[in-house]
């Protein structure tokens, strides 16, 4: 009976090809280059045909990117071992300086056969639906924030000011109605900018909506309603959160969930010499930018609001009490840290720390309950 051999398919995906090597099995083996296939799954079929045989194992190995997860699920519906690995954690040596896709491949294959390359989580095509939602309505406030600015721009240029107090509510827009510029065609800009405003606002309204009509239908609906729990956390920011790390419970202690954030301070030490930075926003930024938008609730005195006490209803007294002793805890730490003038950017960062660590204790609790 012959043994099987495992052969490391590296893939550089591109969106009209792939560039292929393969590295055998055994450490020091053969890496050699296959060759360039079109980018569509029928030739990644063809190829797989070709180098697959009854004594050969084919591991691939493929950088997240651009293209998506199609290639991982299509190989894994075959029952072929597929790995998306993160491209900000491969390896790479100092002295590189030529970068072809050839030689990307190559190292792929080569770094898959030692067990060099970090892979990431691939959600499910619903969790991923999700996370398109969210990250679709962030894009819509990112261009209303940019319509704003446009709009006041051009009124600031033409010394028109507003008197009221606050901009963008039911008065301001009245105020916007009654503003008339000198000339046709800067009224027309004006008018158009206005506009801009307008439907970007309502494309967050449309966008939130549906984000509210398919969590409830999620698989994950329980843990996003106790995550709400949380001061600072509402339907958005949870869903995001569950959406953007996905299974919470793979991670065995919170400070492993804090890493994955970006949310523990880099370090350069040398022997006797510790020095720690700024933090390493490694990971992914979606959801570290939800907690730390979280944590700055927290420099307000610690209490429960009518809308937090609405919003925890439904939830179990253990969650509760884990809200409430967050909001005890990150409230005192705020004033304690302000207490000692630190910039109010870095006591929120390090509030968004500790609230992961909440974050990670009401999503076991909700999934012990279920």
């Amino acid at each position: 009976m012959h043994k099987r051999i495992t052969v490391h398919v590296g893939l550089d995906v591109h969106k009209d090809s792939i560039e292929i090597a393969l590295a055998d099995g055994t450490q020091g083996g053969e890496v050699r280059h296959y060759g360039r296939i079109g980018g569509d799954l029928a030739s990644l079929d063809r190829a797989v045909r070709q180098l697959g045989g009854a004594q050969r194992s084919l591991v691939f190995s493929y950088e997240a990117g651009p293209c998506g997860y199609a290639i991982y699920r299509h190989l894994t519906a075959q029952w072929h071992v597929c790995h998306v690995v993160a491209p900000s954690m491969t390896p790479r040596r100092p002295g590189e300086r030529i970068k072809t896709d050839r030689r990307d491949c190559i190292k792929l294959a080569r770094l898959a056969r030692a067990g060099e390359l970090t892979i990431v989580r691939v959600p499910d095509a619903q969790d991923e639906a999700i996370r398109d939602l969210v990250r679709a309505r962030s894009d819509a406030v990112r261009n209303q924030r940019d319509a704003r600015h446009r709009l006041k721009a051009l009124l600031l240029r033409h010394e028109i000011r507003y008197a009221g107090k606050t901009a963008w509510t039911p008065a301001h827009e009245r105020w916007l109605a009654t503003v008339k510029l000198a000339h046709a065609a800067q009224q027309i800009v004006f008018q158009e900018y206005v506009d801009g405003v307008r439907e970007s606002t309502q494309r967050i309204a449309r966008l939130t909506q549906s984000l509210h009509d398919a969590v409830a239908d999620w698989r994950w609906q329980g843990v996003v309603q106790a995550l709400q729990s949380l001061r600072g956390i509402q339907l958005v920011n949870a869903a995001t959160l569950v959406a953007e790390i996905g299974d919470i419970e793979r991670f065995a202690h919170p400070r492993q969930l804090m890493a994955y954030l970006g949310l523990v301070p880099g370090e350069h030490s040398s022997g006797s010499h510790r020095r720690q930075g700024s933090i390493t926003k490694t990971g992914n930024a979606h959801a570290r930018c939800a907690l730390i938008e979280a944590a700055w609730q927290y420099r307000l005195p610690a209490r429960i609001t009518p809308i937090i006490a609405k919003r925890q209803e439904h939830v179990s007294e253990p969650i509760r009490a884990l809200a409430w002793k967050a909001q005890q805890r990150l409230c005192h730490r705020y004033r304690r840290l302000a207490a000692r003038q630190l910039h109010k950017n870095k006591i929120v960062t390090a509030l968004a720390r500790e609230l992961s660590g909440f974050v990670w204790a009401i999503v076991r609790e909700a999934r012990a309950v279920r």
